[in-house]
């Protein structure tokens, strides 16, 4: 009897070890399938250029898109919230980039900014775009959010456009009446942290996957190495 019941305690065990990881690894796939892709909610948002000459474009960049208006340096601590928060963690990916639209005029306050924030990190990634602020309502005005400018063509949100050009963020979001996140307010660092970091990771994990995806169908059509050739 004490046997069959060792026996049994083996099976049991050995069970355990064998399948208890492979059902923990299904939850979390499953759990972490829910969060791959990080919703559009607007698509229709056209190419956005300013200057043919520029080399700057957001298409085929993971962007995060500013308005910080004239009065810069009074408003700078959203930049110095989203460089600490958001830039200095993920600006080594691949086509991550920041876009800041500002009058034209304030071109020495944004170098001041630059110094303030290339302090402790680099910030080849932070670029400032002067315009007009006809031609600055008109960008915004393309992202087709509830948001206004002020005077200053100044909005205290920060946003996210993915490489087509797509504003992403949130459909379910709880702090919003109807759930639609359509920027992050950067003047709180606690929505940035909450729900601004979360949402950057899970766009970059959305290319990352496709990238992964990509390899592996170049291997299926071509599975075939130099060394086999040979």
């Amino acid at each position: 009897m004490e046997n069959y019941a060792s026996k049994t305690k083996k099976f049991w065990l050995l069970f355990a070890l064998m399948i208890g990881p492979l059902l923990f690894y299904l939850f979390i796939l499953k759990s972490s399938a829910q969060f791959t892709f990080l919703p559009v909610i607007q698509k229709d948002i056209p190419n956005i250029t300013w200057n043919e000459k520029d080399s700057l474009q957001l298409k085929n960049h993971i962007n995060i898109v500013l308005f910080l208006g004239d009065d810069l340096l009074h408003k700078k601590t959203n930049a110095l919230n989203l460089n600490e928060k958001i830039y200095k963690r993920f600006y080594k990916f691949n086509d991550f980039q920041f876009v800041v639209f500002l009058p034209t005029g304030n071109e020495q306050k944004a170098i001041e900014l630059k110094k303030e924030l290339g302090f402790t990190t680099d910030i080849s990634k932070w670029h400032f775009v002067f315009l007009s602020k006809e031609q600055i309502k008109n960008v915004f005005n393309d992202f087709k959010t509830p948001f206004k400018l002020n005077e200053n063509s100044y909005n205290k949100h920060a946003f996210i456009l993915d490489k087509n050009v797509c504003l992403r963020g949130r459909t379910d979001d709880e702090g919003s009446s109807n759930g639609m996140l359509y920027g992050y307010n950067a003047e709180s660092i606690s929505t940035i942290h909450k729900k601004m970091v979360d949402d950057v990771k899970v766009l970059l994990a959305e290319y990352r996957l496709a990238l992964k995806k990509n390899k592996k169908k170049e291997v299926f059509k071509n599975p075939y190495t130099k060394k086999d050739e040979k």
